[in-house]
């Protein structure tokens, strides 16, 4: 099946490459074999928008032109279907291959690899490896939320997702209705920013926290993208990097190494236990209860009661 797909898809793009007049659905499907083959109208003007779009898709510029008798025609023109000429010098084609080597995702990895092939046939220096090691140090994302390619996805075609979501205080998940703008990775973890329709309001979501599957709902935007989406800056705000007051814990001794590398100042209570001294800010509050009984909040007050209550919750559900 995947086979007799290609080859249609493939008939297809010759057929709208050579022309030099659009062709309309009737003299396309007298002209590829496969549509000839269809039963009916009706599955033929399925298969042949679903390829249309499948074509699009993987970047094939189709133009859809109405004619003097009011009949719909097809072209796709040599030169808008034409890359320009790409020249890369040593440093630019080692910069892509570092980025391809990046991504431990088996669909990216497989993008990025592809990508790159078409670059080295479209002018990519032959003396240029850009697989070749160039530090001692190689980067890495690693993505293992199942729900980073249905997001990825959503993001890149616009297209409005429902998922549940659970909070740190929440013994429960709850339903998020969302319209997706960009994700980024941030100390380790992967964030959706977005427009939440059922608050009205930009939101941040962490994948490990989103349960269950991402479904897609309806097409198109209500609010505006904005031109910069600060994600780091928004969870870095919640998670009290930009504090400016500080905060007094107990940590457990050999635990808590995030913690441990954001203290102002660190004391040896000794009996396993150390004083930390941490930024406060919005959002602290819940970081702290991810670590469990490995910590407790001696100051200030108002902090202690939230992550009481947050712990509370988690032990209700």
């Amino acid at each position: 099946m995947a086979i007799a797909k290609a080859e249609r898809l493939m008939n297809l793009a010759l057929c709208l490459l050579g022309t030099r007049r659009p062709l309309s659905k009737r003299e396309l499907r007298e002209s590829i074999e496969a549509y000839l083959e269809a039963g009916t109208d009706d599955s033929f003007n399925r298969m042949f928008e679903r390829d249309k779009d499948d074509l699009r898709e993987l970047g094939l510029v189709i133009e859809t032109v109405e004619g003097l008798d009011g009949e719909i025609g097809y072209l796709a023109r040599r030169d808008s279907n034409r890359l320009p000429p790409i020249t890369l010098d040593a440093e630019e084609a080692a910069a892509l291959g570092l980025a391809a080597k990046v991504w431990q995702q088996a669909r990216l990895a497989g993008a990025a690899s592809g990508a790159l092939q078409k670059l080295r046939a479209a002018g990519l220096p032959e003396d240029v490896d850009p697989y070749e090691a160039h530090g001692a140090l190689e980067p890495r994302i690693p993505v293992h939320e199942a729900a980073f390619e249905p997001l990825m996805l959503a993001c890149r075609d616009r297209r409005p997702v429902v998922f549940d979501y659970r909070k740190a205080n929440a013994a429960q998940p709850g339903t998020r209705h969302v319209e997706p703008w960009a994700l980024e990775c941030w100390r380790g973890h992967w964030y959706l920013a977005g427009f939440d329709r059922d608050r009205g309001a930009e939101r941040v979501f962490r994948l490990s926290r989103i349960t269950g599957r991402v479904r897609s709902r309806g097409t198109g935007f209500t609010a505006p993208v904005p031109d910069v989406v600060t994600v780091r800056e928004t969870v870095a705000s919640w998670a009290g990097e930009s504090a400016d007051r500080s905060a007094l814990i107990r940590l457990r001794a050999g635990a808590g190494y995030p913690l441990r590398a954001r203290a102002t100042a660190v004391r040896e209570l000794g009996d396993g236990w150390d004083e930390l001294e941490i930024p406060y800010g919005h959002g602290l509050d819940a970081w702290l209860v991810e670590f469990g009984p490995d910590v407790v909040v001696l100051e200030p007050a108002e902090l202690r009661a939230d992550v009481v209550d947050r712990l509370r919750a988690v032990a209700k559900g």
